[in-house]
């Protein structure tokens, strides 16, 4: 499919049909190999989700493409036999036009823990044609003391790489009762060069791109998707992949979207790709890619009726949509499917926060002291006495001509940055203003000066802390530059930023009215996740779209590491729970005060595997199904930044990325920041068995549809561990 060579493709449709007859559902009624019609009808195959003990979501794209603008009408035939010799639903159908011909239908009065099949038939010029067949299963009844087993996954980027683990999947065949999708189904860009790597074979092109953002310049120029039909175009290329077409043919799938679904790193309709330069609330954007996603996802819409599920229109969506939801798997398993992305406020620290910029002034600190942990107060004592934290008001007529050399020096860099110098000047008016923190400015005074002293000016003296009141600067925890990630969502260092959380929380908690800038979840979520977890069934398992587990690379003490600043303790992504660390800490805190027994996280998004108990909570972390590894964006990230394969930096955060992060996480398990894969999960009335399923990062890149199961095989290995009383255990 994906290469010009006719002997390749060939031999991917022989696969194709072998691996079809493999997994037990028969192509049609006639049990006949599938013809080239049936892609040509139902491009994407067909797929179910959000199963219930009576009803299913079953769907599929149906589309004749000598008609592509019209309606197109199509049967629905769902059985409890594989030959659908009796049928429990025998209906007709619309696949409309509007929606990209995407249909989805509720089907309901079904018996609990009943494995039911399903095909979509089309008829043309008195020939009729039909889907492959489809297998889903009904959840266990309430009350039902059965164990239940389901996998879950998350991340699976297109551009050159293979659905392997997927494949693996299949290979074992394991009886679940459903999977969960956690996030990142598609990736918004056609070829990201910081995180993407295309081979010439898996490949996005938007049949629209005049309605994409087009990104980067010269050989690094990529699209991302902006309008409905780029969104479109990335599902539809997705899901003609055939390993992921029989994966949906074979389980019932539960998806939470993450932020790849419309924009990397978001948050409610906002992108992040400028990091701060330009104004990214993207509205209509996050309206489009939410359309797509409801189109091509079987997803149960606000719990609809029976038959066809509404999809919503754009002025349904953001901000009035609701996807996080709960189902019922019997007596021993509630799913709680938390989303993430749609209600969260920015990350604590702006991308484009000034370095200087006091987020956490004396009064603050001094206000909160009181509040704060015991075991806390005597570092913030130290702060309030240490002349590292002193700052200065700017604006004191005092330090005018400071003022002018940092205002210069902003808009010097902003220009760099990409702004033009009225955009660079008016934003440095709205920054370099009020407290500013003399670690920072007595750093910039120096770089001032030789423009002084060329303009025939005195040069600056350095700014004495004597006298100065003391506070934590953006710069104080880890914010360099103008714009950009590192101390913003990535290398934060973690005393500072979770003390500066931590305050905030607090003071506006004790405000009139009580607010949450850390309001992850949102009002609404946050009681129905509340009411939610209480339920009686032995299991809580909450969907986390991001991870729970804490990831901190502790330098300190490390003397091999020539820069004296890094030997700190950084939070390596602050775009995950790691940077709402106060309301992290409250959501853990609800479960143990409620009395929430055997609650359960599973996460994905970091593209690493995680087992770690989190404030007496455990805690599962998916591997990405086909994403960059951790290891390999971090191994990136640092040769960018100067940081060789041979210095000890390098060293510590890649080659040491385990062991790094066990050592400062005393409830680490288990990690693995380098294979891909995913997690099965059995749930019984006493424990939880997890099994993590890992390939290397180095087979991602390789097609094994044309190679024998052994060679696949051969490169998974396993982790299992018992989940039992809060705790983790390897088996």
């Amino acid at each position: 499919m994906f290469d010009q060579f006719k002997r390749r493709s060939f031999l991917q449709a022989v696969v194709a049909v072998a691996a079809s007859t493999a997994f037990g559902c028969s192509d049609d009624e006639n049990g006949t190999a599938p013809s080239d019609d049936r892609a040509k009808y139902f491009p994407q195959s067909v797929a179910s989700g959000d199963p219930r003990a009576d009803s299913v979501v079953l769907w599929v794209r149906a589309v004749d493409p000598d008609n592509a603008s019209a309606n197109t009408q199509v049967r629905l035939e769902v059985s409890t036999g594989e030959d659908f010799a009796t049928l429990v639903l025998n209906e007709q159908f619309s696949a409309l036009a509007q929606h990209d011909h995407a249909l989805k239908v509720k089907v309901t009065g079904l018996s609990a823990r009943t494995t039911y099949y399903y095909r979509f038939t089309f008829e043309k010029n008195g020939q009729k044609f039909t889907s492959a067949t489809g297998r889903t299963r009904t959840a266990p009844a309430a009350g039902a003391d059965v164990p239940v087993k389901f996998a879950f996954a998350s991340c699976q980027d297109y551009i050159g790489r293979y659905f392997n683990a997927w494949q693996r999947l299949l290979q074992l065949d394991p009886d679940l009762d459903f999977i969960v999708f956690l996030g990142d189904y598609i990736y918004e860009t056609t070829g990201d060069a910081s995180f993407q790597s295309a081979n010439g074979l898996r490949t996005v092109v938007f049949s629209e791109p005049e309605k994409a953002l087009r990104m980067g310049t010269g050989l690094r120029a990529f699209y991302a998707a902006n309008a409905v039909s780029n969104y479109r175009d990335l599902y539809k290329n997705l899901r003609k992949d055939e390993v992921i077409q029989r994966v949906h043919e074979r389980y019932p799938f539960i998806v939470m979207w993450d932020d790849h679904e419309f924009s990397d790193d978001c948050f409610g309709a906002t992108a992040t790709y400028t990091d701060g330069l330009t104004d990214e609330k993207q509205e209509e954007r996050r309206r489009n890619a939410e359309q797509a996603f409801f189109e091509y996802i079987p997803l149960d819409t606000a719990n609809s009726s029976a038959g066809a599920v509404a999809i919503p229109e754009q002025k349904d969506l953001y901000p009035n949509t609701r996807i996080y939801r709960d189902f019922d798997f019997g007596k021993n398993l509630k799913l709680v499917v938390t989303d993430f992305r749609t209600y969260r406020p920015d990350h604590l620290i702006p991308e484009d926060a000034y370095p200087g910029t006091v987020a956490l002034t004396e009064e603050e600190m001094r206000a909160a002291l009181p509040a704060l942990p015991a075991a806390v107060q005597p570092a913030v004592q130290g702060i309030l006495v240490a002349p590292t934290f002193a700052y200065v008001n700017i604006d004191d007529a005092a330090y005018a001509q400071y003022k002018q050399g940092l205002l210069g020096a902003y808009v010097q860099q902003a220009m760099q940055a990409g702004l033009t110098q009225e955009q660079a000047g008016a934003k440095a008016g709205a920054m370099v203003k009020g407290n500013l923190s003399l670690f920072y400015v007595n750093q910039v005074v120096p770089a001032i000066n030789p423009a002084r002293r060329a303009a025939g000016l005195a040069p600056l003296e350095l700014i004495s802390a004597e006298g100065a009141k003391r506070g934590i600067s953006y710069a104080h925890m880890g914010k360099a530059g103008l714009f950009g990630i590192q101390g913003s969502r990535y290398i934060v260092i973690k005393p500072t930023f979770d003390l500066f959380a931590t305050v905030k929380y607090l003071l506006a908690q004790a405000g009139t009215p009580p607010q949450n800038p850390q309001n992850a979840l949102g009002d609404a979520q946050r009681a129905w996740f509340q009411q939610s977890v209480r339920a009686d069934n032995t299991w809580k398992v909450i969907v986390s779209s991001v991870s729970l587990t804490s990831m901190v690379f502790n330098l300190e003490g490390k003397t091999d590491i020539p820069d004296a600043s890094l030997r700190q303790q950084f939070y390596f992504n602050v775009d995950q729970w790691d940077g709402f660390p106060t309301e992290k800490q409250a959501l853990l805190g609800y479960l143990r005060g409620a009395g929430v027994k055997n609650p359960l996280f599973i996460s994905g998004d970091i593209h690493a595997s995680f087992a770690s108990v989190e404030q007496g909570v455990p805690t599962l972390t998916a591997p990405a199904i086909s994403s960059g590894s951790i290891k390999e964006l971090a191994g990136t990230a640092l040769l960018g930044a100067g940081y060789g394969s041979q210095t000890s930096v390098y060293n510590y955060i890649v080659n040491e990325l385990e062991k790094t992060m066990t050592a400062a996480h005393p409830g680490m398990r288990f990690a693995d920041g380098d294979a891909h894969g995913f997690v099965t999960v059995e749930v019984k009335a006493d424990e939880a068995l997890a099994t993590f399923h890992l390939v290397p990062s180095s087979e991602i890149a390789k097609d094994y549809t044309l190679r024998a199961d052994s060679e696949l095989e051969a490169k998974f290995t396993t982790k299992q561990f018992r989940i039992q009383n809060s705790d983790i255990t390897a088996i």
